[in-house]
């Protein structure tokens, strides 16, 4: 007698027959289905009988037709992975567009709330290759070592460069006395080159010395939700991402594309705002909530909401402590925590309710004290 064992696959072989002839009776030669059905029947048969001589070749017989039926692609394996790969990509297409959207900290306008890119001169070599790829990781640190081989190197340009075709950095140009040339690549824009390291055209470098050792922390990772503002209004305190299209004291990219700013929301249409350094006053009444508070305590690096200092009056709005703005209808007030340092809604304007892209969610790179839910 046969043993259960056969029962259980020569049972499970037909439905698998009976499913792929379902499958493919549509596509497949008429006589080819015949033998399947044929070949499908005797099965069936033998499993009746139970005799284990009948059983074993009719199986045999059977998926030998099945081969014949849905020939076995050498390719499946690679089909698959590539199709996984599409799902994989589509889900992040649609995560990105109407979920969550990944925004990089590119100012310290909201420091030390969220950090933009620092940069640091050091005065030892950088480390070793995998504390740097730790740092890397855990810090979001890069490290730059360029040094004058010249006698005397004198920076004569700094222009954006790609490095490796994404990374955001600088093609630093010397020249020596002899008209000898150098371009160095580093991976640091030229605008922190030369407001936080002082690398700047002009400058001068002997032999030996270092004309960019420095670190670079290259600022917060912040999944963006695109989703609340559908279905709620911003609120007061909100760290929200807009475009900056037709906002008329940010100049657009010569492309006409738009850039996208992250800030504190601070006036909502129609309030009344006002700066008393340190304090932010919203409707008369001083901010109460604790993105305001915090700022306004002069502690842990924050600077307090600040007038014009500049004597120049640049500030469109706010510019001292006697002069308020009545947020516009369909805009918002837009603030950076660190006020001192902060090119806002005090120097351009408003914000229109159709720019906002969403509310600043969740820090999810690098894994310093800041990882975790933005507040």
């Amino acid at each position: 007698m046969v043993t259960p064992q056969h029962i259980t696959q020569g049972r499970a072989l037909a439905k698998a027959a009976e499913r792929l002839i379902n499958y493919r009776k549509d596509i497949a030669p008429s006589e080819l289905m015949e033998t399947v059905r044929s070949d499908l029947a005797q099965l069936k048969a033998a499993l009746k009988g139970r005799a284990k001589a009948d059983v074993e070749p009719a199986a045999k017989t059977l998926e030998t037709s099945l081969h014949r039926l849905d020939p076995p692609n050498p390719n499946t394996a690679i089909r698959d992975y590539v199709e996984l790969i599409l799902v994989v990509v589509a889900i992040a297409i649609g995560l990105r567009t109407y979920y969550l959207q990944p925004f990089k900290i590119p100012t310290g306008s909201m420091q030390p709330t969220l950090n933009g890119i620092i940069a640091k001169r050091i005065d030892a070599p950088p480390p070793n290759l995998l504390v740097r790829a730790f740092q890397f990781l855990t810090l979001g640190r890069s490290y730059e070592d360029v040094t004058a081989s010249e006698e005397s190197e004198t920076v004569s340009s700094i222009q954006p460069y790609k490095v490796k075709y994404f990374w955001d950095g600088s093609l630093l140009t010397t020249q020596s006395p002899g008209s000898v040339v150098h371009n160095y690549v580093v991976g640091i824009s030229p605008e922190v080159l030369e407001r936080q390291l002082e690398v700047f055209p002009g400058a001068t470098f002997r032999r030996g010395e270092p004309i960019v050792r420095a670190y670079a922390d290259l600022g917060d990772q912040v999944f963006v939700d695109k989703v609340s503002y559908n279905f709620s209004q911003p609120k007061r305190g909100d760290i929200f991402v807009f475009k900056t299209n037709q906002i008329i004291g940010i100049p657009q990219a010569p492309d006409g594309s738009s850039q996208h700013y992250i800030k504190r929301l601070a006036g909502l249409p129609r309030d009344i705002l006002q700066i008393k350094e340190p304090y932010l006053f919203i409707n008369g009444k001083p901010a109460r909530r604790f993105a305001f508070k915090r700022v306004e305590s002069r502690q842990n690096g924050y600077t307090g909401y600040t007038n014009d200092h500049s004597g120049t009056n640049s500030m469109i709005y706010l510019g001292d402590p006697g002069a308020s703005v009545r947020v516009e209808p369909h805009t918002y007030f837009a603030l950076g925590d660190n006020s001192a340092n902060s090119l806002d809604s005090r120097y351009w304007g408003f914000v229109p309710e159709k720019n906002v892209v969403g509310k600043g969610l969740f820090i999810y790179w690098p894994f310093t004290s800041h990882w975790g839910f933005a507040r």
